[in-house]
């Protein structure tokens, strides 16, 4: 495996640690590494890569940089909200990066996220109304994402089943799983904000929370899975 992402999995392996038995100390450590080591592997993997979308995508994981550092504490809504903005920010430059390969929204893969993104909305319109705005409009750059990075066009020699391509040898083909991974992550920031009671669930919350959000941009982030097509 390659090294920098090697050191991102093992800082994502102390972040959850540190999640799950409320090291806070050991977040500040190994959360604000990980989506710079994704970053440098980007640098020094992402030859084949266009300069604009390398940029895009290097612009990307600052973004979430920023967020991963507010998200630190999730339970203070001023950071919520400010977090939500900088992945807004992130999951946009995604978003551009799949529009300049070719990716288009289709009906069957759209219309499923739609309806989760307002059930959403409901949700936290009835429960929190104070961050339901700024998550709903975050919801909404995360959704075009996910309808994005789930477009065939992206991943020719993959299979597609229920709207999700199907990974394989190719890294493009697990752009779908990835976004997928964001949108289970980030469905349960919302259940977690609205329904865990204790401090026990809370972490244990935060840490599949964290599992699979490093899960998703572990996915997304590799360069080689943004390759343009003509490209193969």
């Amino acid at each position: 495996m390659r090294v920098f992402r090697a050191g991102f999995l093992a800082a994502a392996a102390l972040t959850v640690y540190a999640a799950v038995t409320g090291r806070e100390k050991v977040q500040w450590i190994a959360k604000p590494l990980m989506m710079p080591l994704l970053a440098a592997d980007v640098v020094t993997e992402g030859a084949d890569l266009e300069r604009t979308d390398r940029a895009v995508l290097l612009g990307s994981l600052a973004a979430a940089t920023l967020g991963d550092i507010l998200l630190i504490d999730p339970d203070n809504d001023r950071r919520l909200i400010a977090g939500a903005s900088s992945f807004a920010v992130m999951q946009t430059g995604y978003s551009a990066l799949w529009l300049r390969k070719g990716a288009r929204p289709l009906p069957e893969v759209a219309l499923p996220r739609l309806g989760a993104w307002l059930v959403a909305a409901a949700l936290l319109r009835a429960k929190a109304p104070g961050v339901a705005a700024p998550l709903t409009a975050y919801g909404a750059t995360l959704g075009t994402a996910g309808v994005l990075a789930s477009d065939p066009a992206l991943a020719p020699s993959a299979k597609t089943i229920a709207g999700v391509n199907i990974p394989n040898s190719d890294p493009r083909s697990r752009l779908g799983l990835g976004a997928l991974l964001f949108t289970v992550s980030d469905g349960l920031i919302v259940l977690r904000r609205l329904f865990a009671r204790t401090e026990r669930t809370r972490a244990l919350t935060e840490a599949v929370i964290l599992t699979t959000y490093a899960a998703a941009q572990f996915l997304l982030a590799d360069p080689k899975a943004q390759i343009r097509t003509r490209q193969s």
